[in-house]
């Protein structure tokens, strides 16, 4: 095995709750008092774009739901998509310990639209840990396609054997599996910290 100088972790599934997962939008359909259906329809085909940063939050707002009028305002729509966002306390100390050894390099390559993705990476400071985020929305690629790990690869110019990559989803490990990285399936806090450890990261 060799040494791992290089952490990449997910965020949405693994430090922090998904962003707009299916869960938020049920939630919200049932706040605002929207026709699931077609507010799930108009979400599937507007949510790539928005993901990888080519259309702004107001253009996802306009095709989802503001193509009518609505009872409520954009931005009390806004509020409540950003305050679905909470930390998972346990595996956030789990990054804070590997952050702390001082020895690591550590990135974020994550699925995220721009204007969320900017919110929570203030309101959670994540960059108290992170010194790159491979975003969906910056790299214009998302997981589970090889293109935004391998722009991970080559700009931070480290080995593929030298990185962990940390998901909580199975597909989004298949790809930097396939480039060499060392993968992790997140499950819990204790079983990554477990993981973690046979690959000699102390947390």
């Amino acid at each position: 095995m060799g040494e791992i100088t290089t952490l990449f972790w997910d965020i949405g599934g693994v430090i922090l709750t998904n962003g707009w997962d299916r869960g938020s939008r049920k939630e919200a359909a049932a706040a605002f008092h929207l026709d699931w259906e077609e507010f799930q329809e108009r979400h599937d085909l507007s949510f790539p774009a928005f993901d990888s940063g080519h259309i702004a939050l107001n253009e996802y707002l306009d095709r989802t739901l503001f193509y009518r009028a609505r009872s409520f305002t954009r931005e009390e729509f806004t509020a409540f998509m950003f305050a679905q966002s909470k930390e998972f306390a346990e595996s956030r100390a789990i990054l804070d310990a590997a952050c702390k050894q001082g020895k690591y390099f550590v990135g974020a390559i994550n699925n995220e639209p721009m204007e969320l993705n900017n919110y929570r990476i203030e309101a959670f400071d994540l960059r108290r840990n992170f010194q790159v985020f491979f975003s969906s929305c910056y790299v214009k690629s998302r997981k589970p396609e090889e293109m935004i790990f391998r722009v991970a690869l080559e700009v931070t110019q480290r080995a593929p054997e030298s990185c962990i990559f940390i998901d909580d989803r199975p597909l989004n490990l298949e790809s930097p599996r396939r480039l060499g990285m060392n993968t992790i399936h997140y499950q819990n806090p204790e079983q990554l910290r477990s993981e973690l450890r046979k690959h000699r990261v102390e947390v």
